[in-house]
Parts: structure tokens; sequence; C-alpha cells
């Protein structure tokens, strides 16, 4: 199956179908796995419908060539040929209005990735991010992954719906947020790690203004840099001693963990 050049295949039935409603994206073609017995399916029929309504060709083909499609990943019997997705740019991005604590105004969380290298990993984070109610999500543009159709798939189609921007100055943006008056919190697994920035356990961070939440890189977590540009940094206290080389969390779970935590903070002495 020749390729658009420059195209991509997305695969998946999430990824896929948030795609073709979303139309963010050139999509070029909807590749289904050919019906057994006549039958699509509801969920693939409705892909066809979505598909024909955005003027997307429809191909029935084998399953075999699905795989080949998407080098053997869990298809579920849909690929589609799109565009690529970029990141957004920070320049072009519309500045919602922040409120402080007490102003009645929603408060904003943003997520900040420094050096998420892993597909699966940025993925989890964008679903977390989505899930949990993240305002907006900026990661660092020079060794990062791109948004990819592995990670669309790993956010089970929330990079689909969901902006993510990226910053070629992560020090100076997490700077200037400072000085707009929001705070700037950092991540850590080992609190022995980090100097000159206090730590506190995430369960104790109480918050009254807009926050940052800034999650380092797999291997080697926030730059000593980035560390700096925060006002306090936040630790998952462990439930047991830890044995060396297993003392530390997923970078996605931890996320997802320091989220619920200064979400349900929101909840509480938000709106």
């Amino acid at each position: 199956l020749e390729r658009t050049k420059g195209s991509e295949i997305l695969f998946g039935v999430a990824p896929c179908g948030l795609a073709l409603a979303q139309a963010r994206r050139a999509l070029f073609r909807l590749f289904l796995k050919e019906p057994r017995g006549g039958s699509a399916g509801p969920v693939r029929a409705e892909l066809a419908l979505q598909a024909a309504a955005r003027g997307v060709p429809v191909l029935h083909v084998p399953g075999r060539a699905l795989d080949t499609l998407c080098r053997g990943r869990p298809h579920q019997g849909v690929c589609l040929e799109a565009a690529p997705l970029p990141f957004k740019s920070l320049r072009d991005a519309e500045e919602p209005q922040h409120g402080h604590g007490g102003s009645g105004s929603r408060q904003l969380l943003w997520l900040v990735l420094e050096h998420i290298q892993d597909p699966m990993n940025l993925g989890a984070l964008l679903r977390s991010a989505y899930f949990m109610g993240v305002d907006r999500v900026v990661a660092t543009h020079s060794n990062s992954c791109p948004l990819t159709p592995i990670v669309s798939k790993a956010s089970a189609g929330a990079m689909e719906v969901f902006d993510v921007y990226s910053t070629d100055d992560l020090q100076g943006f997490l700077k200037a947020k400072s000085a707009e008056g929001w705070e700037v919190v950092g991540t850590v697994s080992r609190p022995e790690d980090v100097e000159d920035v206090p730590v506190i356990s995430c369960s104790e961070f109480r918050w009254d203004k807009p926050v940052i939440v800034v999650i380092g890189s797999e291997g080697e977590g926030l730059s000593l840099e980035t560390q700096l540009q925060c006002h306090r940094m936040l630790a998952i206290p462990p439930g047991r001693a830890l044995h060396p080389g297993i003392d530390s969390l997923n970078v996605s779970v931890a996320a997802g963990i320091f989220l619920h935590s200064i979400c349900s903070q929101k909840r509480r002495h938000g709106d």
C-alpha cells in the first residue's frame, strides 16, 4: 500500500476515531480490516461513516495489511493515514485568564514536561493530564519525543483532542510565568538529590494561585537549571524501605499521583 508523502499511520479505534472526529490533521485514507461474514461490526461501521462524512476514502484490507501498515502494533482492525500532528507554539497561544485564590476565577494547572523521550510515557502522561483536568501541557522541544502515532495510542486518543505546546527555552518560560504570579512546582523521586529548593510530600501541598507542575525525564529527572526555577519540589513518600534500583516510580505513574494529589486540593479549596 503506497503512502502519501510525509504521512504517518495512526492505529487503534480511539486514536483513529478521535482524529476523524476532530479533524485537526489532514486525513488521507481510513483502512479497515475486511469483515468476516459480510458484517464490519458497529464500531468499524461508525468509523466508515465518519470517514465518508469527512470525504476520507475507506479501504477494506486483510488484517496482515494492517499489521504491515502499523508494524505489528495493536491496531484493533483500524488504521488511518494522516498528516503528523505538530506541537503548538506557545508564541501562538491565546493566554487564558487566570485568577488568584479568592477572585472566584477558575484555578489553572499546567503540566510541563522536560525531555520525556519514551512515547509510551508521553502518551500515558497526556492521558492522565486530560483526565485530571490539566489546562495545558507544555513539552521541551529538544530531546523530547514527538507526537507520534504510538503516543496517540498510548494516550487512548487524548493526543487527538488535547493541544500540546512546546518551548525552546524552558527556564525562560518558567521564569516568565513565575513573574506573572504562577507557582512553579518541581517533582523529585529522591528528596536527598535536591539542593537549595524546599521539598515537601505531595500530600502536604496547598495552593492559592495558578500552578505549573514540572516533570523531569525518565532517567535524569529535572535538570539542575530547571530545579532552580522551582519554588518548591514535591515528592511521593514510599510505603516501605526500598531496595536500590527499584526506589522510584515510572514517570507517568508518578505524574498521575502528583496530579491527583494536586487536583484533590483544587476540588477542596477551589471552585
